[in-house]
């Protein structure tokens, strides 16, 4: 049981909030408008397709094909944060962390280049968090802001281009002062099962179509899983139902907060005053997520908030939820090395936060 809510401890810190928040706001029938199910539907529909494609090694394959093209340390770590920055945008941030920050420690560990782990990891995370930025699906806070807003999908990707392009800028200059070392990764041969790949292709084919709208998500709601049950049961097991039940308990506290007066008046004048610059605040202090749920009750400014979530998903450790993953990975490799990692991340973390967040404010 400890181990559990220390591992979900976002997750039960949401239930608390929401037991508390229900104290206040006594359960009645506006509850049953709190929850967002497209946004869960969606959700879910896309983690359990990812985590079927993994089960066959299909992202680790692919990703490993990439770095082993690249014979020095440079332009490895570039491949590494590269993959990190567009898996983001296809399996959302949190999945690309767990599926390519083995393939970064077994890289480095292989080679010999240990003493890079700690810049690796934190670029591969920026990488996660901001590459995730340009499509609904690519943070679990872009796909509730879309759904919420009913943003039209070329205006978000407008929205989200800029910073996007920012953001592989500096991870490209950062990357370019590492040392151009010799270094090779050993072959290591995995096949994929044709059939099984070709379907699941398919179904994450349906989930992004699903997301874009193009068709019901109730559709997607009975098919994935219903193929799921049959060809990988093991894959719905895997689907990340504490991220789920956060967004559950995060509705019932985001519509509760929303229906007490002194709390709306407050929210309603500081979103007012800057959306972007207080969305930004709130992330670094009560994470991206739960910013853009609470926050989206107090403002009709999408634009400003959707940029906000994602730009704050840099700067303070708990400012996003998945650069949690990359701390937890990064010291259950290097136990005596926790400050170091903190250190590196914070610098670098706060250096994107006020070059994005500058940038952004200019051209607003």
């Amino acid at each position: 049981m400890h181990a559990f809510i220390k591992k979900n401890m976002v997750m039960v810190i949401a239930l608390l909030a929401a037991a508390i928040t229900s104290i206040i706001i006594p359960p009645d029938r506006a509850y049953l408008g709190y929850f967002d199910l497209k946004t869960l539907t969606c959700l879910f529909c896309v983690l359990a397709v990812v985590c079927a494609l993994k089960n066959i090694n299909f992202f680790y394959m692919l990703a490993r094909k990439v770095v082993k093209c690249f014979k020095n340390a440079r332009m490895s770590i570039l491949a590494l944060v590269y993959i990190t920055f567009i898996g983001s945008m296809l399996i959302a941030n949190d999945m690309a962390l767990l599926t390519f920050l083995p393939l970064g420690y077994l890289v480095l560990t292989t080679t010999g280049k240990q003493r890079y782990m700690a810049f690796t990891f934190v670029m591969q995370n920026i990488a996660a968090n901001l590459g995730g930025m340009l499509t609904p699906f690519g943070n679990p806070q872009n796909l509730y802001l879309y759904t919420f807003f009913n943003i039209p999908t070329g205006e978000f990707m407008g929205i989200m281009a800029p910073p996007f392009a920012v953001s592989i800028t500096l991870l490209t200059v950062c990357c370019l002062f590492v040392r151009p070392e010799p270094m090779e990764i050993e072959d290591e041969p995995i096949r994929l099962p044709t059939g099984r790949t070709v379907l699941y292709l398919v179904l994450f084919v349906l989930a992004i179509v699903i997301v874009f709208r193009v068709i019901p998500y109730w559709i997607g709601l009975i098919v994935i899983p219903a193929v799921l049950l049959v060809a990988d049961p093991k894959a719905l097991k895997m689907v990340d139902y504490p991220l789920l039940l956060t967004f559950v308990f995060f509705f019932v506290f985001a519509g509760n907060m929303a229906r007490i007066d002194a709390v709306r008046d407050l929210l309603g004048a500081l979103m007012s005053r800057d959306t972007l610059l207080f969305s930004t605040l709130s992330c670094q202090f009560i994470s991206n997520v739960p910013s853009a749920i609470l926050l989206s009750h107090f403002t009709d400014n999408y634009r400003e908030l959707l940029l906000g979530v994602n730009i704050g998903g840099t700067g303070t450790l708990i400012a996003s939820l998945a650069s949690l993953i990359t701390f937890r990975e990064y010291v259950k490799h290097n136990p005596g090395r926790t400050k170091y990692y903190i250190g590196v991340y914070s610098a670098f973390n706060l250096a994107f936060l006020g070059l994005l967040l500058a940038f952004t404010m200019l051209t607003r």
